[in-house]
């Protein structure tokens, strides 16, 4: 991760809102990496647990889980003097829990899940710096959508989505969990 204290990034139509103060660079994950995702994925069901109550955000992360992300190409993470404080998925099987009849015609989106930032590191522009470079990601991977389900809940990251330029596109309660629809369509000029 590369702080930068430069002006605020400049916005088009369509972008993340608010100024980034920091850059990061998400990798790809890979398999000396298991271990900290799921640890990182703990900690974070701990904290919403500890702020929200018990909920389906409770699961705590596994090295097994994370194995399985990691067949389907597109786990990355954020890493901060080696350690990893931040991790996402962006991968073009769609997950079962999202159904694309809420969406916009896409020909080639991409899923954010499983996004995750350290708890201790979040609020300070990391998780809104992932989603800037996920853009750059999806349009090098020549997406024409981003589309991500979010917990409807006071637990859920919703207003983070928003602020970061998607778009509610539905509501759903899948299995007894209730979750809103976002996307954000890229184009070359967005």
């Amino acid at each position: 991760m590369v702080p930068r204290h430069a002006a605020a990034v400049q916005r088009r139509t369509g972008e993340i809102r608010e100024a980034v103060a920091l850059q990061v660079a998400l990798e790809k994950a890979h398999a000396n990496d298991i271990a900290a995702i799921a640890l990182l994925r703990t900690a974070v069901a701990e904290r919403l647990t500890r702020d929200f109550g018990q909920g389906h955000w409770s699961q705590s992360g596994s090295e097994s889980s994370v194995i399985r992300d990691m067949a389907i190409p597109g786990l990355y993470v954020v890493r901060e003097g080696g350690h990893v404080v931040a991790t996402l998925r962006l991968a073009a099987k769609k997950p079962w829990a999202i159904d694309p009849a809420y969406f916009s015609s896409s020909k080639s989106p991409l899923y954010l899940t499983s996004m995750a930032v350290e708890p201790d590191r979040q609020r300070q522009g990391i998780g809104r710096a992932c989603m800037v470079d996920a853009l750059r990601i999806a349009r090098e991977r020549l997406a024409d959508a981003i589309r991500l389900d979010a917990y409807n809940t006071p637990a859920g990251a919703g207003g983070f989505y928003e602020k970061c330029g998607f778009r509610e596109v539905g509501r759903v309660v899948y299995r007894t969990t209730p979750l809103i629809y976002y996307e954000k369509l890229l184009s070359a000029d967005s």
